[in-house]
């Protein structure tokens, strides 16, 4: 039996951290412990927002599945090395479970790229819930023209087509709420299928939940093959498992989130859209897919950075969108009320624009990686790098944005020594590939230029650190990487004194730290602790003997995930409260390549 309810009253926006991750290597969606799914794009991670409810307010649309009345979430998990989400919560005596997952696998099927499957069931007695199917697509938060065909109902914006089929089936009235009873025995499956510019594929709600549950054996088989012997494996496995569903399968580029404005500083401008592709960032993905045994990952990505990159060779951008192209110029949303009043909401980045030096480091990084695991490079990927190390080569003297994006280009030292390291790692490539003798020896005398300028410059002997730009006295947590490069012994007094400095001074209070002082990156406002940095501060521990240190910090980060072990980029150091773009790729990639070092460094 189904009643059609009263509309419902606004919901307040829920913390960050109460938000789980649907996700089907295409697009992702962000569900409220209600039940309401508040953030998905479609048909990709950063196409236009079918339900933007999260920063778009209640008339940006929302899908919420859920009980009908007051309940409490009693248990909520993702189910054990899969992407399937459970909540239950206590409706009075009883009890309501929603399962719910998006279908990654589609090829060799007839199946919808996009497949959004969410089941309600009861086990002792009957509970009323409800269905809030509100679609408002894109910027102008636009009504589809609706109508009813197979049994599903059918909502449509010129070529895109969404669809929602229910069992037991019942009427459900885009923006009007619908009750539904849930009865043991009698689960209430609902299934959204999505068309973009090709035929709306009609998928029986029971066909569905098989094909759900045929993908959690793949996730499952999937994680089976991840490195055994590491240590938090628990941990390691949902954050791999976050990467690979934030990672674009169609071209093997990960997203650095897949939402846009969710605020850094809560109320402030500090509002960014993450839903592109930063090499930088994916380098660090693509090592850790490597160390756990998962190549083929790091073999997607270099080939999308082949293509990616062709256009602006032998260029490297700072960030380009899943296909490789131009990201939009950076604009302000009119009427987009935000995230808990946080505005401008923005779509687009102007850090495209930028010089960063430290990401042509990165990427040779990886593909050095990729080389070291016993894969040689495709003879384009090689010519690749080669261009690159050039460029640094050539460039590294010239002032850059940083990897922080500050928009007044500076002597960064962290750039410098990324760029170090992408010399050091070619030559290192080169020993295996075809090199000319020339371009060795401009790569060698420009990798020991960088080092004896940085070494000079870059250095502040009175607080024994490396600073963060040439003649300042300011830190930067960035500088945490030094023990990864070699270009100073990890044991030598200027890495472990600026390891210090770093966890001295941009301390934020226990295991989190600032990137750099606040209030100095020209932007109004303040921001939090930035969670890749208690990650990087780990692996600097446990790079430079202090494992049991590493280990004790480690634990305390892990303490601060979300409900379902998810990060965010960055945290309130007062509240806990997670802040910035969610769940972030690069945190997830840090925790991981922080587990890593904990494997490899020595005990004590």
């Amino acid at each position: 039996m189904t009643a059609a309810a009263d509309p419902t009253p606004p919901r307040p926006p829920s913390p960050i951290a109460d938000y789980g991750l649907l996700g089907d290597t295409r697009t992702a969606a962000l569900v409220a412990a209600d039940g309401g799914i508040d953030w998905l794009c479609v048909p990709r991670f950063d196409s236009e927002p079918l339900f933007g409810r999260l920063v778009g307010g209640a008339d940006a649309g929302t899908f919420r599945v859920g009980p009908a009345g007051p309940a409490t979430v009693v248990d909520r998990r993702y189910r054990r090395h899969t992407a399937t989400l459970s909540t239950t919560w206590a409706v009075g005596g009883r009890r309501l479970t929603l399962t719910e997952a998006m279908v990654a696998e589609v090829s060799g099927r007839l199946l919808p790229t996009t497949l959004v499957v969410r089941r309600l069931s009861v086990e002792d007695a009957a509970v009323e819930a409800v269905v809030e199917f509100d679609p408002r697509l894109g910027l102008r938060h636009r009504r589809p023209r609706v109508h009813t065909r197979r049994e599903a109902l059918v909502c449509e914006w010129g070529p895109l087509a969404v669809s929602l089929a229910c069992e037991p089936a019942f009427t459900v009235e885009p923006g009007r709420p619908t009750v539904v009873q849930v009865a043991p025995g009698r689960p209430v499956t609902l299934v959204m299928a999505v068309a973009n510019r090709e035929p709306l594929i009609h998928v029986p709600p029971a066909a569905a939940w098989e094909r759900l549950v045929d993908d959690e054996d793949r996730w499952r088989a999937w994680t089976a093959g991840i490195d055994g012997s590491l240590p938090f494996r628990e941990h390691v496995v949902r954050s791999l498992l976050t990467m690979r569903l934030l990672t674009y399968s169609p071209s093997g580029a990960p997203v650095a989130a897949p939402t846009t404005s969710l605020p850094e500083d809560p109320g402030g401008v500090r509002n960014w859209d993450y839903r592109y592709v930063w090499p930088r960032d994916a380098s660090i993905g693509v090592s850790a897919f490597l160390s756990v045994g998962k190549p083929e990952e790091a073999r997607g990505f270099l080939a999308w950075l082949l293509h990616a990159t062709r256009l602006h060779r032998p260029r490297l951008p700072a960030l380009l969108t899943l296909h490789g192209r131009d990201v939009p110029a950076e604009r302000d949303l009119p009427g987009w009320p935000g995230y808990r009043g946080s505005v401008p909401v923005r779509i687009g980045n102007a850090a495209a624009g930028q010089h960063q030096l430290d990401g042509y480091g990165w990427v040779i990084d990886a593909a050095w990686a990729f080389a070291q695991a016993g894969h040689r490079l495709h003879p384009e990927t090689w010519r690749t790098v080669r261009a690159f190390a050039d460029v640094v080569a050539r460039c590294w003297p010239d002032p850059d944005a940083g990897i922080w994006e500050v928009r007044e280009p500076a002597q960064h030292v962290h750039s410098k020594l990324m760029g170090w390291l992408a010399l050091d790692r070619a030559l290192a490539i080169a020993e295996s590939h075809r090199l000319s003798e020339v371009q060795r020896r401009r790569w060698r005398e420009a990798r020991d230029a960088i080092a004896a300028e940085v070494r000079t410059s870059g250095y502040d002997a009175t607080t024994s650190s490396y600073v963060r730009t040439y003649g300042s006295d300011d830190v930067d947590a960035a500088l945490l990487v030094l023990p990864l490069l070699e270009m100073d012994h990890a044991d030598s007094p200027r890495v472990r004194g600026t390891v210090d400095a770093v966890r001295d001074r941009l301390s934020a209070g226990g295991p989190l730290l600032y990137r750099y002082p606040p209030g100095r990156d020209g932007f109004p406002g303040a921001e939090g602790a930035f969670l890749p940095c208690s990650f990087w501060l780990v692996q600097a521990l446990a790079r430079t003997g202090r494992r049991d240190e590493a280990v004790d910090l480690f634990r305390a980060v892990l303490d601060l995930a979300g409900p379902l072990g998810l990060y965010p980029e960055e945290l309130d150091p007062v509240t806990g409260a997670h802040l910035g773009n969610y769940p972030q790729t690069l945190t997830h990639a840090a925790l991981v390549q922080a587990a890593l070092a904990i494997r490899d460094a020595p005990a004590g």
